[in-house]
């Protein structure tokens, strides 16, 4: 009993100091401010076919050159960010991007309405046709021309698109046969295993410069198109940036100079 009665008054005392206790007054300093966020690394990764010259490609030092390259560079250098350059399979492009394996696509892409339903597009830098190109002396002088031949163009770009959309001229083919990349077709031209390639007119000028011996374009193309930056259909913020910087660069002549490096001209849009 006199243990029940010890406990009893040990509780009591403790309860009765704990209603005796105050609170301190609070604190009238300032709060210290809270420390800044680290500072993100921003960096801007591009995707792109590292064998199309002379858009992007490998030079004699394996290093990535090209006049997407420059254009790239520049207008990351005026947003303020870090630019990687990663080369990809261009026939899973759509899936690079949508996968934040890369964030935009520069590299000659052509703007087309399917792709739009993918892909938010900046505002068109360049004009391109798809254009014909034939060994040197060959018979194939116009489209009708390609009626029972073997003719190439590159999987998974705007050539096989062009082609298609001209169903008859694309009926009347003996095979269209695709590759990883434009210059396996052109050297199959070369050997006599094609007998034509649809090419980007940029693509395609340029190595028929390097061999005007062996191969020749036709005056017939598969129409016009426009190239432009792709991005991830969300990325509207990183889009008016793009958009912002290549406008300034065409405005103080920057992407006119880089223009004329590579082509000789300013075919800016």
């Amino acid at each position: 009993m006199q243990k029940r009665t010890l406990l009893a008054s040990v509780a009591l005392a403790a309860l009765l100091a704990a209603c005796g206790k105050t609170e301190p007054a609070a604190s009238t300093a300032p709060a210290a401010a809270p420390a800044p966020a680290p500072a993100a690394v921003v960096k801007l990764v591009v995707g792109l076919d590292d064998n199309f010259p002379p858009m992007g490609f490998r030079d004699e030092k394996n290093e990535l050159v090209g006049f997407d390259i420059d254009m790239a560079r520049e207008a990351a250098k005026r947003l303020g960010v870090e630019v990687e350059f990663k080369p990809i399979d261009w026939s899973a492009k759509e899936a690079e991007l949508s996968g934040k394996r890369v964030d935009a696509l520069w590299n000659g892409l052509t703007i087309t309405e399917q792709r739009k339903q993918n892909i938010l597009f900046t505002a068109p830098y360049m004009e391109n046709h798809q254009i014909i190109v034939v060994s040197a002396g060959s018979p194939i002088k116009t489209k009708a021309d390609l009626a029972g031949k073997v003719v190439g163009a590159q999987e998974g770009s705007s050539a096989v698109d062009a082609i298609k959309k001209e169903e008859a001229v694309f009926q009347s083919f003996k095979e269209l046969k695709t590759f990883g990349d434009n210059v396996t077709a052109l050297m199959d031209l070369s050997t006599g295993r094609l007998e034509a390639v649809v090419v980007d007119e940029v693509v395609g000028r340029y190595y028929v410069a390097k061999k005007p011996d062996q191969y020749a374009v036709l005056e017939d193309h598969f129409g016009t198109e426009e190239y432009g930056v792709g991005l991830r259909k969300e990325d509207t913020e990183l889009l008016a940036k793009i958009d912002g910087a290549m406008n300034a660069m065409k405005q103080d002549g920057t992407a006119a100079k880089i223009a004329q490096q590579w082509f000789g001209k300013d075919i800016i849009k």
